[in-house]
């Protein structure tokens, strides 16, 4: 089975509103939930009904044009600085997602571009674009999963982490893309799927994806990935990212650090598969990445049943920074993107 044939889509527009399937039902339950607003697209990115840096920007961009469609059709200033205050709404339930501030502020040059047009003209052009967005990802993930095969050696065995799949993005996925064009090359010998505790993206989405597509799979706890790399289980380990700095150190799911660690110590190959959108070429210093840290409960219980003692403190951080020493190489839409990366990328964004 093709990622095309798989039976769902994370995130497609209906005519007047957005349709999602919320990934918090997964994997008992495909529902599928619509939105027709910024409070609801916010609510939805938040508490990571749609879940993954692409399809949040995508959500994003039809957020933002949800909330201008109220806005009265007064000046261009007045509806810009109102569409720029919802674009920072709209912001702060994922901040630190780079696909998302990317895409806002794609949302926000259309207008200004504009200015001189009928505000009801810039807010159809604002619904083009969000589509635009949408249909770009669509084949940017499809670019990312077959330049990747080429990395991607007969009878391979690959560990991943976290969910990049067709839930994370508008199809195809971007780690999960090079493997599922990978297994269809017939170059698959296993997929190894980390768990991704606490919230299980690993066990409840990628597992599922896989599954659908019908490539082979073992889950495992995330703690297992060590003994796997020493027992020669894994050739390759690709990963995703939801911000990537100017000379390539990577913000992705907490675990993925971990796994970087890992196969450096055992000279196994380490991919980062992203979208160029993720990369921030104005940011090098990655002690400016915000580390948002979730609720304690995701820790403390499971399956709404306490298993730790009762207000015990938690640690538990969303995401880690991989150092770009640490990374072989950057599977892109536009190729392979290798060290020195901070003089690549600009190459490939140029």
């Amino acid at each position: 089975m093709s990622q095309e044939d798989s039976s769902f889509q994370s995130i497609r527009w209906d005519d007047d509103h957005l349709t999602i399937l919320d990934q918090t039902f997964l994997p008992d339950r495909e529902v599928y939930i619509d939105l027709d607003s910024v409070g609801q697209v916010w609510d939805a990115i938040k508490k990571q009904k749609v879940r993954g840096a692409p399809v949040i920007g995508i959500a994003g961009a039809y957020g933002l044009y949800f909330g201008v469609q109220d806005l009265a059709d007064s000046t261009f200033q007045t509806f810009y600085s109102e569409a720029q205050r919802i674009a920072d709404y709209i912001k702060t339930a994922q901040p630190t997602v780079m696909n998302l501030s990317w895409s806002l502020k794609r949302m926000l040059t259309t207008i200004y571009a504009l200015k001189e047009e009928p505000i009801a003209d810039i807010k159809q052009k604002m619904l083009e674009t969000a589509i635009t967005i949408h249909d770009e990802d669509r084949r940017t993930c499809k670019s990312i999963g077959e330049n990747g095969v080429e990395l991607v050696q007969k009878d391979s065995g690959i560990l991943t982490h976290d969910n990049t799949g067709g839930l994370a993005t508008g199809e195809y996925g971007t780690a999960l893309s090079v493997i599922i064009h990978a297994h269809e090359d017939g170059k698959v010998k296993m997929v190894w799927v980390n768990e991704t505790r606490p919230l299980l993206q690993g066990s409840r989405l990628t597992a599922w994806e896989l599954k659908k597509s019908e490539v082979p799979q073992k889950l495992h706890i995330d703690s297992a990935a060590a003994s796997l790399m020493k027992n020669g289980e894994v050739d390759l380990v690709i990963v995703g990212a939801d911000r990537i700095s100017s000379r390539g150190d990577t913000f992705s799911r907490i675990g993925t650090y971990n796994l970087a660690v890992l196969a450096d110590a055992h000279d196994i190959p380490f991919y980062v598969a992203a979208p160029l959108s993720t990369v921030d070429m104005d940011l090098e210093d990655s002690s400016e990445f915000e580390l948002e840290e979730r609720e304690p409960d995701e820790v403390t219980h499971f399956a709404n049943k306490e298993t730790a003692p009762a207000k015990v403190d938690v640690y538990n951080p969303a995401f880690d920074i991989t150092p770009h020493h640490l990374i072989t190489a950057f599977i892109t839409e536009k190729g392979i993107i290798k060290p020195e990366f901070n003089e690549n990328f600009e190459g490939f964004l140029g």
